[in-house]
């Protein structure tokens, strides 16, 4: 059962890039296609409940997800991950290793901090939004229900700059963050995502059922 109009047009193009929550196992050098050449996450959730939804020609899903990317990484690959493919409407979920990579040790060069997160992502942006028919900003999360962890309470804060970024650029928001909130309350973090970060099959649900609720379409949730 699907409630609404979608804002994306038969036919569309629609491209969606990110980190490791977006990848998911999509098809290398492109994820384009099949329900598996997307992957195993969101993005092939959203597919399918787009298809279900289209009552004229399938909107075209990319993913161009890559595991542990930052808002730095996708500067770099821009021009031919999202410019080259010339996507009609564009999905954008970064932030999460942003944030992770200041507390986990591992590569802190890699940690992108606030001002520099804001400075690329809105460059990006400003050169990209003109070509497209429409934009939709995913914010970053940690699964995580105390506000004052300290992971947390920075990820809200680049939390807060998509948003921003997504009204000075008229896009669709998805508060993913919100999303994932509303779930934790009543379950466990462990159904959602065992490391707070890497979503469960659940988890990934939750992320889709946001995005289809961001572009005009309520689909019916298992959960």
């Amino acid at each position: 059962m699907m409630n609404g109009a979608v804002k994306i047009a038969p036919g569309a193009r629609l491209l969606f890039i990110g980190d490791s929550v977006t990848d998911c196992g999509r098809l290398r050098p492109v994820g384009r296609g099949s329900r598996f050449a997307l992957g195993n996450g969101y993005v092939a959730q959203v597919s399918s409940w787009l298809e279900a939804s289209q009552k004229a020609r399938a909107i075209q899903i990319l993913n161009m997800g890559t595991s542990a990317n930052t808002v730095r990484d996708l500067a770099r690959r821009w021009d031919a991950d999202v410019l080259s493919h010339e996507p009609d409407w564009l999905s954008v979920m970064i932030g999460i290793n942003d944030v992770w990579r200041q507390f986990d040790g591992v590569e802190p060069t890699a940690a992108v901090r606030l001002d520099e997160f804001w400075d690329i992502y809105s460059g990006l942006l400003a050169r990209t939004r003109p070509r497209l028919k429409g934009l939709i900003l995913m914010t970053p999360y940690y699964v995580q229900q105390d506000h004052g962890d300290p992971i947390r309470k920075m990820m809200d804060e680049y939390g807060l700059v998509v948003k921003d970024l997504a009204s000075r650029n008229n896009a669709l928001l998805v508060d993913t963050q919100g999303a994932l909130d509303r779930v934790l309350a009543r379950s466990d973090y462990k159904a959602i995502a065992p490391d707070r970060v890497h979503p469960t099959e659940m988890g990934h649900e939750i992320l889709a059922y946001a995005f289809m609720r961001a572009v005009g379409v309520t689909p019916r949730q298992r959960r």
